[in-house]
């Protein structure tokens, strides 16, 4: 039994128990008020019965009054059984004007007591009438009818105002008793209630949870599909909702959920339902669609809803939403299966640029299953050490020398395949499997490194492509220092490449981890220059040694002349930093010579070479001079 049970049932027995002392001490005193009465007219050994019974009620009302309730009710019945059968006795036998009382003694024990005590009243009532049954054929006691006078009818007078006052608080306290059952009864059917609604229904913003949800969704659905027509599943994402809770608090957070869910009920239709299907996340149950068009305008309306300008805690707050679409029963008819297509939509939404909403295509469901199914492979291939470290030559343009070589990873298969880095390097990112993978490569490409400067190619440096997972447990200084020391390759022919998104992290630790490496001696190119933030800040802050423009601007050289001025731009802005401009992706003649005239310093592509892995990339060297 719990606490809170032990002290409500203690307390309802208190209750009782106070009940049944003032009902002791009010059948007492109506009884001793009767018996007074009674005695003012009585004579001889009546009289003295009268007198025993007021002091018998006497001792009954002080114990009552002291709380013994228990006692004092065994005492009232016993002593006015007792005295009924006394009466009986010295009056008219069985056929006495007392004998009427007993039935009020028996209600007093109903009224006073449980099962024992009114039971052991009901025995003791028969047991006299036998008795007295018995001593009158036995010849033991006489009757003596009485001669009717006005006594008689005050003593019948009195049994019965004592038995009505003990039926009367009877049936009052039975009144009460189902006013209370009834109270309690509405209160149970509220609870009921209560419980029922807040097991359908979001306790924050009051809106349809998953399981009222579902239950919507197939009556819905079969109202839509009796007239021919599709129900739609939108599933909303909030985009940019997290920093509302960092900034202002979740308390902020709750009330800015509340307020975009009121907007957005307020503004669908009466056969349309918001569900809350957890955090930031929102369903939407469109039915009786006839036409695409129709999902097209409330897709855009929700987004123009969602970017409402929302005033929390005296500060505004502006989130946008990603929004995907499963229809019914095109895309299924049961309700989980619509919110995962539909789910699996909108992060297509978000990572086409989030603000926007996104129909579910099978083909989501197919890449899902292919990056499920790569990813249990991945884990396993890291531990087995399953890829293998291409090499792609950085040749100088001035001299036609190979000035370096970018370490690329690759994972063959055993059917002679290769899964490409597009496919497994966001997945090992995702998972935190670049983490030992681009150790693995760090080691492998220092290692080639230090045995090229043994084979005769003293000048050749290795460069080694970072992800930005890399810094996000903080080990990758130590990383880069353990690669060099069991290569036992100088720091200075260690290249690492970085991309714009790296450099411009202001947040974590990736400033300092940069600033480790860089004290070891390690050299730093900025890669894929052109495609990302592009701020010219962080350039002239961090001193790189390379600027590295993407391969998107290379293609057209020598075609077409729309990148032209972009790619001089980049490589004068390099010159001025005094930085190496490498053109990636140099694939023609025509391209090349445009470089060329550009003042580009280094050069990289299938032109000369695509990666190669080591045994191909050491006959290539052997084959070609190094600067």
């Amino acid at each position: 039994m719990q606490v809170k049970d032990f002290f409500s049932s203690s307390a309802k027995l208190a209750d009782l128990t106070s009940l049944r002392r003032r009902r002791v001490i009010q059948i007492s005193a109506v009884t001793g008020f009767g018996l007074f009465a009674s005695s003012l007219v009585a004579r001889g050994i009546t009289f003295d019965i009268f007198l025993l019974g007021l002091f018998s009620l006497i001792v009954t009302g002080s114990l009552a009054y002291k709380y013994y309730v228990t006692t004092s009710s065994y005492l009232l019945l016993g002593a006015m059984s007792s005295m009924l059968f006394a009466l009986s006795a010295t009056g008219a036998g069985v056929f006495d004007i007392a004998m009427i009382g007993y039935p009020g003694v028996i209600i007093f024990a109903a009224l006073l007591g449980g099962i024992a005590l009114f039971g052991t009243v009901l025995s003791l009532v028969l047991l006299q009438c036998i008795t007295l049954t018995w001593l009158i054929m036995q010849d033991v006691v006489t009757p003596n009818p009485p001669i009717l006078s006005w006594s008689h009818v005050l003593f019948i007078m009195v049994i019965y105002v004592i038995t009505g006052f003990s039926v009367f608080i009877l049936i009052q306290d039975i009144r009460r008793l189902m006013q209370s059952l009834q109270q309690e009864v509405s209160k149970v059917e509220q609870n009921r209630a209560h419980i029922q609604h807040l097991a359908h229904h979001d306790p924050l913003t009051n809106l349809p949870n998953r399981i009222l949800g579902e239950r919507l969704f197939n009556e819905k659905l079969r109202e839509s599909e009796e007239k021919g027509l599709q129900l739609a599943l939108l599933f909303i994402d909030l985009d940019n909702f997290k920093p509302v809770n960092d900034a202002l608090g979740h308390a902020a957070g709750d009330r800015f959920l509340q307020k975009i869910s009121q907007t957005i009920t307020d503004h669908l239709s009466t056969k349309q339902s918001l569900i809350r299907f957890g955090g930031d996340e929102f369903i939407v149950l469109a039915p009786e669609i006839s036409d695409k068009s129709e999902i097209d305008d409330l897709c855009k309306n929700l987004i123009t809803w969602c970017s409402n300008e929302f005033e929390v805690l005296q500060t505004k707050v502006v989130v946008s939403g990603s929004i995907g679409v499963a229809q019914a029963p095109y895309d299924g008819i049961k309700f989980k299966q619509l919110c995962r297509k539909a789910d699996i939509a909108m992060y297509e939404a978000k990572r086409n640029g989030r603000n926007r909403y996104e129909y579910y295509d099978v083909r989501f469901d197919e890449e899902n299953d292919e990056k499920f199914t790569l990813i249990q492979r991945l884990r396993p291939a890291v531990q087995a050490n399953e890829f293998e470290v291409y090499y792609q030559p950085l040749i100088d343009l001035a001299s036609n020398k190979v000035q370096a070589v970018e370490a690329l990873l690759r994972w063959p298969q055993k059917d002679g395949s290769m899964i490409l880095p597009d496919k497994f390097i966001p997945l090992a990112e995702s998972s935190g499997l670049i983490i030992p993978l681009g150790a693995w490569v760090l080691n492998q490409a220092c290692e080639f490194c230090a045995k090229q400067h043994e084979n005769g190619h003293t000048n050749l440096t290795v460069a080694v492509n970072l992800s930005f997972a890399q810094f996000k447990d903080g080990t990758l200084p130590t990383v880069v220092e353990q690669a060099l020391q069991n290569s036992q390759l100088a720091p200075q022919f260690l290249e690492l490449e970085l991309t714009e998104t790296i450099l411009a992290d202001e947040n974590g630790t990736t400033g300092e981890q940069l600033e480790a490496i860089k004290s070891l001696g390690v050299h730093f190119a900025i890669d894929d220059f052109g495609t990302g933030y592009s701020n010219l800040n962080y350039l002239q802050t961090f001193s790189a040694r390379k600027l590295k423009i993407d391969r998107i601007f290379i293609n057209t050289l020598g075609i077409g002349e729309n990148d032209a001025p972009l790619v001089a731009a980049i490589i004068s802005i390099a010159d001025s930093l005094g930085m190496k401009a490498v053109a990636e992706g140099i694939e023609s003649k025509p391209a090349l010579e445009k470089l060329i005239k550009m003042g580009c310093d280094l050069g990289q592509g299938y032109y000369w070479s695509k990666p190669l892995p080591a045994p191909e990339i050491e006959r290539f060297l052997s084959n070609h001079p190094t600067k």
